[in-house]
């Protein structure tokens, strides 16, 4: 499978546990079970997404050649 695929299905989980958090129509237990779930999957999808942070391009400029110009997106870490 994909790291897209991977990703998007993740999202789909966890936006799935926070509807059913949400409902609160299950235990306790099931509740915390729940919530870790989420929580392991955040940090995947942080982690997914940080990964592409660090290939993504910003364009800068066109040079005197017409030739575009990059440099790496600078993110507030």
């Amino acid at each position: 499978m994909s790291a897209t695929k991977d990703f998007e299905n993740n999202l789909k989980r966890l936006e799935a546990i926070v509807t059913a958090l949400e409902k609160e129509e299950q235990s306790l237990e099931d509740t915390v079970k729940l919530f870790q779930e989420g929580v392991n999957l955040s940090k995947e999808c942080r982690k997914a997404l940080q990964e592409v942070e660090k290939s993504v391009k910003q364009v800068m400029e066109e040079d005197s050649d017409g030739n575009i110009t990059t440099s790496d997106l600078k993110t507030d870490e």
